[in-house]
């Protein structure tokens, strides 16, 4: 077996405890966990699951957004009552 090397990078605090819960629950480290990853992207030369920006935040949506808040700031924004929907 190749001599094992160390890798650091920086991560946020919470995402950090989630992961390590997560793979706890799965049985195993986050260090088998980032390993598999790094196994699965060698072979298939792909990440191994889909890659996409919510939608939310595309330009069109933003600058969509930035249009009503500036409405709204100039007071152009109309506001109409609708019907609520029931919960059944």
């Amino acid at each position: 077996m190749a001599q094992a090397v160390n890798i650091n990078f920086r991560m946020d605090a919470e995402l950090k405890k989630s992961m390590e819960q997560a793979c706890s629950e799965l049985g195993m480290s986050m260090t088998t966990a980032f390993t598999i990853f790094a196994k699965k992207v060698s072979r298939e030369r792909r990440i191994p699951f889909e890659v996409s920006v919510d939608p939310f935040y595309s330009e069109n949506n933003i600058r969509y957004l930035e249009r009503i808040a500036q409405d709204i700031a100039q007071g152009q924004a109309h506001f109409g009552e609708h019907e609520l929907l029931e919960d059944s």
